[in-house]
């Protein structure tokens, strides 16, 4: 079995993700955006932690949030971590509870995703006949149970069995679609892990994303409108701590399941692309995977 030695990894900041960055201005080093086929990435740091090199990247904006979940240049983003060695990638997203048993603030791990996104760039593949890649696991096992450790450590216990649908935005939910989600399956509601997870295993990187639960999802729990409040009043002053208690522990959280994952990667996501190789349609080099642009 081909085993390769991860050195390099990333890490991917969703809302307040432009805290994180500017905290890593002290130790770390601002690279700014990567230059790639598809645009710019969003602006990218680098910090040795260990024996690991990190790039940290805030999806919606190093300055605040600048950029909602539809309008991210997810492909940019990926190609970028790629570019630069990486071989796993923790992603945070801050969804809302569908299962009101799920507490708000939680810190938890899914384990699958529902697709709701409508016209989002989702592929490198375009007008090609290669990326046709099985999705179960959806999420790096790997990763997955180095970050439900260091969640259990901290939680004392860690949903790992939550289904995430990701919607288009950047509105929120109507009750009618949250009930629709519901008899799916879903669990959770969020909108950033899609095409972000299915772009990483393309490029054979590992992924698994890191969930703060920020809210219970519209008709959940009943919530008088407030306007000029979060969610327009969906969160109690309770829960907006708890959320934020959460969001500062995230950063450190991810670096620690990256430190504790195993140095020699087991899992198949770098081998996501075997069968094309094995039928000559790709080589080596990621590069000339992707259409001409």
């Amino acid at each position: 079995m081909k085993q390769t030695v991860v050195k390099t990894c990333g890490i991917i900041g969703g809302s307040q993700g432009f805290r994180t960055a500017r905290k890593l201005l002290e130790t770390g080093t601002r690279l700014g955006s990567i230059t790639t086929p598809f645009g710019s990435s969003a602006p990218i740091y680098r910090v040795e932690i260990a024996d690991l090199v990190i790039y940290f990247l805030s999806r919606h904006g190093e300055n605040g949030y600048e950029v909602s979940a539809p309008f991210v240049n997810y492909r940019a983003n990926i190609w970028a971590m790629k570019e630069l060695g990486v071989e796993r990638i923790i992603a945070w997203s801050g969804p809302g509870a569908i299962d009101p048993t799920i507490s708000i603030g939680d810190l938890l791990v899914p384990s699958d995703l529902i697709d709701e996104t409508r016209g989002r760039e989702y592929t490198f593949f375009e007008g090609l006949g290669i990326g046709f890649i099985r999705q179960n696991p959806v999420f790096c096992p790997e990763l997955s149970k180095s970050l439900r450790e260091v969640i259990e450590s901290r939680q004392g216990y860690c949903r790992t069995d939550d289904v995430y649908v990701c919607t288009q935005g950047p509105r929120l939910e109507t009750p009618a679609e949250i009930r629709k989600f519901a008899s799916y399956g879903a669990t959770l509601v969020g909108m950033t892990l899609v095409p972000e997870a299915f772009l990483a295993r393309e490029l054979e990187i590992c992924y698994c994303p890191l969930c703060y639960v920020t809210n219970y999802a519209e008709g959940v729990v009943e919530r008088p409108y407030e306007p000029g409040e979060l969610f327009e009043g969906m969160t109690t002053a309770e829960e907006r701590a708890r959320v934020d208690i959460s969001v500062d522990q995230l950063f450190t959280v991810a670096v620690e399941a990256l430190l504790a994952a195993p140095r020699s990667r087991k899992c198949f996501c770098d081998r996501a692309m075997e069968r094309y190789r094995k039928r000559g349609d790709i080589g080596d080099d990621w590069h000339a995977w992707i259409a001409p642009r």
